[in-house]
């Protein structure tokens, strides 16, 4: 009787999974999806994905090789998704510039819990626009050019601190704790001891791409436990100031972000919870990919001594038109043409994130293809950085190539669309404000010029580049180089 009942249930629920599997196969079959392969059951291509990221060689063992097959939009299916990966310009501008219409952003879940459903990666509409002006705000003209003289005074602390009597140090680990440094004082002012929320804060950045298993023991459930530790001191930090603001009754008094949000908070325009998602998600994006460029820059840097020795003359001569101990300004910072060309090409060749996932809204038509409705998009950066036909022998490093404004929407490390990273012009600003400060103050050398980049869950050097530094020594500027890891290697004075 049983057995009677319990066939009873089963059979109309086999019976009605079989319609609708058939009926979206069916559905499927009437339209063109790009070809490409799904792979096995269940795992399909993800194995194989997380293979090439682990060695960083998601270009040359993961998407070349399908493109190479199928062309530059191909389907499979990664993390049970079926996914359509897109590359090229006119694609990036495609799906960037229909953010909200026909795509939404699709971050895995395990990065939508530790970063926060209220975050602005999360946000669709006017949510995301709401926040994304408080943070826009805080970094137009006047915001960054009043951050500067912060910015500086953060890194000669740290270098004081932590390079001072060193003949060698983990630039990555350094850059990653002195990037941390700059966002907490500079952009959000907020008073927490930074050295043990650093270490916090690489927890949870250690779950951001894990399987969203919170057992204990994994790296999910360790994330998930440190993104708590930092929510219960955002949280008294956000009821302190704005305590102190509604007593004061002025708002915004110092121009940071923290300040911005917490008045925005008072006025009923976001949420407590929206303020805390939104700090922990900004101090990842504006510390942990800066860190990377800036660590590439001086690896590229090491390998390319001509390129090195343009950029120390451009940071020269801003020096010698400093008094000694006076900051940088903004004015100066605008001067660094050639770094930043140094900086871009860079990130072109080591771009810190490869793609982003949207997910379609509706049926998408592309190309000749139907991209169906709840589908996964994966764009790349890969897709146009190292494709020669927006750059021409696009293995070699040439920062002269971005002396000419470049194709729109091929040169995307931050993005583009109503998406494009909030905080890229931080980042600027971080790259070129700190490459100053290492290059007029130190001769250093790269101890393995040739490192492996490593990804988990970004890119990251294996050994963390470390470096040998000396201080700089005033008579000699401009007489000494840093190649192949040989150290102050000495090059011809222009005007001996």
């Amino acid at each position: 009787m049983a057995a009677y009942i319990t066939f009873s249930y089963l059979f109309p629920l086999l019976f009605i999974i079989i319609f609708v599997y058939r009926n979206c196969k069916k559905r499927t079959n009437k339209v063109r999806l790009p070809s490409g392969e799904m792979g096995l059951p269940w795992i399909r291509e993800t194995v194989e994905f997380y293979k090439a990221q682990r060695s960083n060689q998601l270009f040359e063992n993961f998407f070349q090789p399908r493109m190479k097959k199928y062309g530059n939009v191909f389907k499979t299916k990664l993390m049970g998704s079926p996914t359509v990966v897109v590359n090229g310009a006119a694609a990036n501008k495609f799906f960037m510039s229909n953010e909200f219409k026909l795509v939404i952003s699709s971050w895995p879940t395990s990065s939508v819990e530790l970063m926060g459903r209220n975050s602005i990666m999360e946000k669709q509409g006017d949510s995301h626009r709401c926040l994304r002006g408080i943070v826009t705000s805080t970094l137009n003209i006047s915001g960054l050019a009043a951050m500067v003289p912060r910015m500086c005074g953060s890194i000669e602390n740290h270098m004081n601190k932590n390079w001072q009597g060193c003949e060698e140090i983990s630039l990555y680990r350094s850059t990653k704790m002195l990037t941390f440094t700059i966002v907490v004082e500079c952009l959000f002012g907020v008073g927490i001891e930074i050295e043990s929320m650093f270490g916090v804060f690489e927890r949870v950045l250690e779950g951001v791409m894990s399987p969203p298993v919170n057992f204990p023991g994994t790296k999910f459930s360790r994330a998930k436990k440190a993104r708590a530790e930092i929510e219960k001191v955002l949280v008294g930090e956000i009821r302190r100031k704005r305590e102190a603001m509604e007593i004061s009754g002025r708002e915004e008094e110092d121009g940071m972000l923290f300040s911005k949000l917490v008045a925005a908070l008072i006025r009923g325009e976001i949420t407590e919870n929206e303020v805390v998602d939104n700090v922990v998600l900004l101090v990842f994006a504006a510390h942990d990919t800066t860190s990377y460029a800036i660590t590439m820059t001086f690896k590229m840097l090491a390998n390319h001594p001509h390129c090195y020795s343009l950029l120390l003359k451009e940071h020269e001569d801003i020096a010698t038109n400093k008094r000694p101990g006076e900051a940088l300004t903004f004015e100066d910072v605008k001067k660094m043409e050639y770094t930043w060309q140094v900086a871009r090409e860079t990130m072109r060749l080591c771009p810190p994130i490869f793609g982003s996932f949207r997910k379609a809204t509706t049926d998408i038509e592309f190309e000749g293809y139907t991209i169906p409705k709840h589908w996964k998009v994966l764009w790349t950066t890969y897709g146009t950085h190292y494709d020669e036909k927006y750059f021409p022998d696009p293995m070699s490093f040439d920062p002269g190539r971005f002396a000419d404004p470049v194709q729109a929407y091929a040169f995307i490390p931050f993005g583009g669309g109503p998406r494009l990273c909030a905080g890229y012009q931080l980042a600027k600003l971080n790259v070129l404000v700190l490459v100053h400060y290492v290059v007029t103050r130190y001769n250093w050398s790269v101890i393995y010029p040739d490192e492996p980049i490593l990804m988990d869950p970004l890119p990251f050097p294996s050994k963390g580049i470390p470096i040998r530094i000396i201080p700089e020594i005033k008579q000699n500027i401009g007489k000494f180089c840093v190649t192949l890891g040989n150290p102050w290697v000495r090059l011809p004075a222009e005007n001996p």
